[in-house]
């Protein structure tokens, strides 16, 4: 299918103006639901801290509502500073050997359905952390059986070990995001690398092909409809089963500025398209975020029966 909705993106620049006035589709209410209060002074209780509230999420008072969150462990400094996330990076903070038993006892009592674990990126590790990752599913395993796991990953510095710790603990989906096209890297993820991330994703695959991949990218940062499609094409040639694809929004003046927005219909077409390359679960739109109706994706891609969270 040809993607005859797409408007030329290369020339197209957004002035400051323009991006201050968001198209409607990604007006989204203030969160401030009696559920949405509850947890957040939950994860304040705990001492947890979400992807949700550190990287100024626009779904976090839909999913929060619905008694959803994912988990950011290994404290909330990164020991990168990629452009586009509000994650404050620096020198990251010592481990907290507790984090993993609190992660699960949270999970436990809102029975969720699905948690989602992801984590700042500690480079300072010699194990990149991923041993916190690991017992963190192991605690939840334990105490709630019956939900589902996704660890939303980072690379690890391309480390074959921490990758196979990982794949050892079992979760129900492996997540690593590519993020972007392959020529904005430098500017978008300047300590990362195009090719490792896809090297984790299918290293992943055959270390357990049983496990599902998945991976996300953000558009309007200034890629072209041929370099997006070949970052789509790149993540279903390493077997990557679910594929999420949202707009990139500045989330404050320090971060890239928003170079296009997309309009639904071109998200469509572009799930489509995606589709047609072979994965097995396409969420794209507007306000798609990596983790956004992770629970929804797993049961489409296996049938998993998980048990509704607690009112």
């Amino acid at each position: 299918m040809v993607l005859s909705l797409w408007a030329p993106m290369a020339s197209e620049r957004l002035t400051s103006q323009q991006r201050a006035r968001k198209p409607a589709w990604l007006k989204v209410p203030f969160p401030g639901e009696p559920r949405y209060l509850r947890l957040k002074a939950m994860l304040r209780a705990s001492g947890l801290h979400t992807v949700c509230e550190e990287a100024r999420c626009p779904n976090i008072g839909e999913c929060f509502q619905a008694g959803t969150a994912t988990f950011m462990i290994l404290g909330d400094v990164c020991s990168r500073a990629c452009r586009f996330c509000a994650v404050k990076s620096g020198w990251p903070v010592s481990l907290d050997s507790e984090e993993p038993l609190r992660v699960a006892e949270v999970v436990q009592r809102l029975g969720l359905r699905h948690a989602v674990i992801t984590s700042v990126t500690r480079d300072d590790l010699p194990d990149g952390g991923v041993a916190v990752f690991a017992n963190v599913v192991q605690h939840i395993r334990h105490l709630s059986p019956s939900t589902s796991v996704e660890v939303l990953v980072p690379d690890f510095q391309g480390s074959q070990q921490a990758l196979v710790t990982l794949v050892a603990a079992r979760p129900d989906i492996l997540n690593h995001n590519l993020e972007t096209v392959h020529r904005l890297y430098p500017r978008v993820r300047p300590n990362a690398m195009y090719e490792r991330s896809l090297e984790l994703l299918a290293k992943a695959k055959t270390l357990d092909p049983t496990i599902p991949t998945k991976s996300g990218l953000m558009v309007g940062l200034g890629e072209t409809r041929e370099e997006l499609l070949q970052a789509v094409a790149d993540l279903a040639a390493v077997g990557c089963d679910i594929l999420t694809v949202g707009q990139y929004l500045q989330p404050t003046p320090k971060q890239l500025p928003v170079a296009r927005y997309y309009r639904p219909p071109e998200f469509r077409e572009l799930a489509e398209e995606s589709q047609r390359l072979g994965f097995r679960h396409v969420e794209a739109g507007p306000l798609v975020r990596s983790s956004y109706h992770a629970e929804r994706q797993i049961q489409n891609i296996s049938g998993l029966v998980v048990r509704q969270p607690l009112e």
